[in-house]
């Protein structure tokens, strides 16, 4: 049936995943936020914290999403009308809804300067949305496609690293110059989109041939939309577009959005040829085999949260990402500061810091993407790109301490590159390592390593270290020093984090070899 399909759940998936990283548009109504409240700096940082906080705390969405679809799943081969991944959506969408509607009522003084506390509260419920979203389209996506894990969580992945991009488009051509409409669109838009979407995110694991010729389309997408964003990204820091130039725009992004569609009508109507070619009894008889013995190394191997914490694995895959994570948002962070420290042009500025969303795209679409061949064709256990991309990142980081005229270019790719590649590696290792039935909720505790991560590099290495070099009435920096040995500091610590790696890639290396590349090898038998 259309309505269950796994391809029907892969796009609607794709749209949400376009919609619900309102978290990365920050900067659109950062400025009218600190303005209506009369906030200083260090007050909007603060708001700023709890947006990072809420975007990465996604223990409950875990949680909720094993409570509600795997458990349910494993009680009952049928879904039944109540449960599944469209519960943690609805979830998702009311806390959209109610932290933007708050931001935007308090901005547009309906409720008069609530304080602090009371706008941090909306903005971290605001932004852990975002990880009800993610997490009932990524894992169902990783269900629905367990031999190709890496590919499906790049895609997933990438679009919502996308979006922020997405947003800012439909935002210059809708709302350019009014932020506070922005904010009300951001209550209503995402939660529109997924209570519209939610009941076609299904799980479907029955086996079907062409998932990754599939898979590789979606992909092609995915980077069409990519490049398009990013040549538009570079023309807009260039010039100035006229109203319909920006309306166009959008119009054909939109278009480029909706072509998932036609590659999911493509693989349902190869589905139903296939069906016709096939003896079904035998089918049947195979496809119950099959699923049993699946389904019983499932249950043999899925870990809970807890257990999984005493784990050695999991604490070497926290303590990498905290490295890797850490120092990318600590670098994203302050690369306008770095920027103006070397003398780049506000126009440079804004396109490194807009430019950033596609580095971050590639990283989590090609990791994934590159991962699952390699792991396919060679073996090649998927932690060894963990130990690649973090020593990746020490290099980019010495590039950004180095102050050489253009570093921030050749810098900010590197790291923005690797910094997205971690986002589809984790989970993807996550639900190896541990399997898929609390998935959710192991990836999402792991991901709380970026907020720790950034905190400790960008308050207590970066921001330390450059009030130490900075002089003057303004409290400003000028020059290679302010923020030399501040990454230094942080290229030891991804050297220190593919270390780390390093140790898990030996530990796993013989649990890939005897386990997941047999689990591939009994699934591509025919």
């Amino acid at each position: 049936m259309m309505r269950s399909s796994k391809w029907i759940a892969t796009v609607a998936s794709i749209w949400i995943q376009c919609t619900c990283g309102a978290s990365y548009a920050f900067g659109i109504y950062s400025s009218v936020l600190k303005s209506s409240q009369g906030y200083d700096q260090s007050t909007l940082d603060t708001v700023s914290v709890f947006k990072d906080i809420g975007a990465n705390a996604g223990v409950l969405s875990g949680l909720l999403y094993s409570a509600v679809a795997v458990h349910r799943r494993h009680r009952n081969n049928h879904h039944a009308s109540f449960g599944g991944p469209w519960v943690v959506h609805v979830a998702g969408a009311v806390q959209c809804f109610a932290g933007y509607f708050l931001l935007w009522l308090s901005v547009t003084g309906v409720i008069h300067r609530p304080g602090g506390p009371l706008i941090c509260l909306f903005m971290f419920v605001a932004a852990h949305a975002q990880t009800f979203f993610n997490t009932a389209n990524v894992v169902t996506a990783v269900q629905n496609f367990p031999d190709y894990g890496g590919t499906i969580v790049g895609i997933m992945k990438g679009f919502l690293g996308l979006s922020g991009a997405v947003l800012i488009q439909v935002y210059q051509a809708l709302f350019k110059g009014n932020p506070k409409i922005f904010l009300l669109m951001l209550a209503l838009l995402p939660s529109f989109i997924t209570l519209l979407l939610m009941c076609l995110v299904r799980i479907d694991e029955r086996d079907t041939q062409g998932n990754k010729k599939q898979l590789n389309r979606f992909s092609t997408i995915a980077l069409l939309v990519a490049s398009y964003l990013m040549i538009m990204i570079i023309f807009e820091n260039i010039f100035t577009f006229p109203l319909w130039a920006s309306v166009t725009n959008l119009v054909l992004l939109l278009l480029l959005l909706a072509s998932p569609l036609g590659i999911a009508a493509k693989a349902l109507k190869d589905e139903s040829s296939e069906r016709c070619s096939h003896s079904p009894l035998l089918n049947d008889h195979e496809d119950k085999e099959h699923d049993a013995a699946y389904e019983e190394e499932e249950d043999r191997e899925d870990l809970n949260v807890v257990q999984a914490m005493r784990t050695q694995n999991f604490w070497l895959l926290f303590i990498a990402m905290a490295c890797g994570l850490g120092s990318g948002l600590a670098t994203i962070n302050n690369i306008s500061q770095i920027g103006e420290s070397l003398g780049y042009t506000t126009v440079e500025i804004n396109t490194l810091v807009s430019l950033w969303s596609i580095w971050n795209f590639l990283g989590r679409f090609g990791a994934g993407f590159v991962s699952d061949i390699l792991l396919h064709s060679r073996g090649w256990a998927r932690p060894v790109w963990m130990i690649i991309t973090l020593s990746t990142m020490t290099i980019g980081h010495v590039i950004i301490a180095s102050g050489f005229a253009g570093n921030l270019y050749v810098g900010s790719v590197l790291v923005g590159v690797c910094y997205g590649s971690h986002w589809s590696l984790m989970p993807t290792i996550t639900s190896e390592l541990f399997g898929v039935g609390h998935m959710g909720t192991i990836f999402n505790t792991i991901a709380i390593a970026s907020p720790v991560g950034s905190y400790l590099l960008s308050v207590r290495v970066i921001g330390y270290i450059y009030d130490k070099e900075a002089s003057g009435e303004q409290n400003s920096c000028s020059g290679t020093h302010c923020f030399m040995l501040s990454f230094l500091i942080i290229g030891c610590v991804t050297l220190f984090g593919s270390l780390v790696a390093s140790a898990l890639f030996f530990r796993t290396k013989r649990f890939y070899k005897l386990v997941v590349l047999r689990r591939l090898h009994h699934s591509a038998r025919p």
